[in-house]
């Protein structure tokens, strides 16, 4: 996997219990597209602390291109920001 660590745009749900699950989110591409990525399944979800910042690490899995692609999102928590990190 490469190492992009991308701010993203982020759609995702919040149930009673406050657990977060990404549905889909938008990235641009190097060529300047936007592209709309659905999340198709989250395989593990876990909390790291990275230089002090909690985050929410997110290893998904989608189908982009006619491929299927794994992926890792993180939510940041202390600044409620999505970086797609490794794809």
């Amino acid at each position: 996997m490469k190492v992009l660590a991308q701010p993203i745009e982020m759609i995702s749900y919040t149930n009673d219990r406050g657990e977060i699950r990404p549905i889909r989110f938008r990235i641009q591409t190097e060529d300047g597209t936007v592209k709309v990525i659905k999340i198709d399944k989250v395989i593990v979800k876990e909390i790291e602390k990275l230089a002090g910042n909690q985050m929410i690490v997110f290893n998904c899995q989608s189908v982009i291109n006619n491929d299927i692609k794994r992926f890792e999102i993180k939510y940041e928590l202390k600044t409620c920001k999505w970086i797609l990190f490794k794809i």
